[in-house]
């Protein structure tokens, strides 16, 4: 059987047209990305320009190093400045801007703080240095955490002593559930998160409809997924019928990865967690488990941090994060605050939002 392409033009056609047909009865239509990932690849296909006009695409909350809180950043970066310490970290973090500084500025003063492409490298870090202690900035949601937990295991069961990981993983439901609380935005469907969703599972969120009557589609990443997880929203706006449709069926299923979730929970407990932007959030955060403290970096170094200075007031990161604004309503967008002078996260990330509007064009 011959496999679909999910970047075949004419089958983007195909589903366009049908998208056009269904919104052609509907009236205006906000549709709210989670993932980062969508925000980009949406940028990259054009996919905006190309829907019909009554159709807005909010981007939402789905990026994990933009909604680090400055607590975390603080913190962290008081413990690369420690003796005898080596930070790991993902690249997007280096340059994340804390109440002071980044750690890109601490690397600069002389500090050991490296780059990794996953824990498991930290983990090697920490033997190939005995002598050091090595920290890993637990950073992600529901893809990454299980991977960082089984770095931990694997440290436990090698009895590697100088390995560390601060927590900041976050889980993306009860994000979800805090924007609808505080109803900023009218959303009128999610598109839901293709890899997060790989690992939870589509039922995760089946209290968006339940609770909330609004749909979600979970979608993957091709022009085609994104396509039809549009698609499927709309014709459950059109029949007043919401539910969680997953068209990502190639790597979703209903109860998502057991294995991931269980080496997961054997590590990490749920926890409240402060997300930039959005507060605190109950049990959206992932914190390590008693019986593995002796890897947990809050537990085994305890310091103080400075006070946290008031963050740019200007900056409206953390209204773009929940869908309130488009980076073109920041003041600083473009001008004062891109790639080259970050002045928040949305600006720093990969997966920022701020960041897709300056790298595909997108201008007052």
């Amino acid at each position: 059987m011959k496999s679909l392409n999910y970047n075949d033009i004419q089958l983007s056609k195909k589903v366009l047209s049908e998208i056009e047909d269904i919104s052609s009865s509907l009236g205006n239509v906000t549709i709210m990305e989670f993932c980062g990932t969508h925000t980009h690849s949406i940028f990259r296909f054009g996919i905006r320009e190309l829907l019909p006009k009554n159709i807005t695409m909010l981007s939402g909350p789905g990026c994990p190093v933009c909604v680090t809180d400055n607590r975390d950043i603080d913190y962290f970066l008081a413990l690369a400045e420690m003796p005898n310490t080596i930070i790991t970290t993902f690249g997007d973090m280096i340059r994340v801007p804390g109440s002071y500084k980044s750690l890109q500025d601490i690397k600069a003063e002389g500090k050991d703080v490296r780059v990794v492409y996953s824990c498991m490298s930290a983990l090697d870090i920490a033997v190939q240095n005995p002598e050091k202690n090595v920290i890993f900035l637990g950073v992600g949601f529901e893809t990454t955490a299980p991977t960082v937990a089984g770095a931990i295991i694997e440290a436990e069961r090698k009895g590697i002593s100088n390995f560390f990981v601060y927590s900041m993983h976050k889980l993306t439901p009860p994000a979800m559930k805090s924007i609808l609380e505080l109803g900023e935005v009218k959303l009128d469907g999610i598109l839901g998160p293709g890899h997060v969703s790989t690992v939870i599972g589509s039922d995760a969120w089946n209290f968006l409809p339940r609770d909330y009557k609004i749909p979600l589609a979970i979608a993957g990443f091709d022009i085609i997924d994104i396509l039809l997880g549009i698609r499927a929203l709309l014709e459950m706006i059109k029949e007043n019928e919401p539910r969680v449709i997953n068209t990502y069926l190639r790597t979703v299923r209903p109860s998502g990865n057991k294995l991931a979730q269980d080496v997961m929970y054997k590590v990490f407990e749920i926890n409240d967690s402060y997300w930039r932007g959005l507060g605190k959030i109950p049990n959206s955060g992932l914190k390590i488990k008693k019986e593995y403290e002796e890897f947990d970096a809050s537990v085994q170094f305890p310091i103080s941090i400075k006070e946290i200075k008031e963050e740019n007031k200007a900056c409206r990161c953390g209204e773009v994060i929940r869908g309130v604004v488009s980076p073109l309503e920041c003041p600083l967008f473009g001008e004062v605050c891109n790639p080259s002078n970050p002045i928040g996260p949305c600006m720093v990330s990969s997966e920022g939002t701020c960041s897709a509007y300056y790298l595909y064009g997108v201008r007052r």
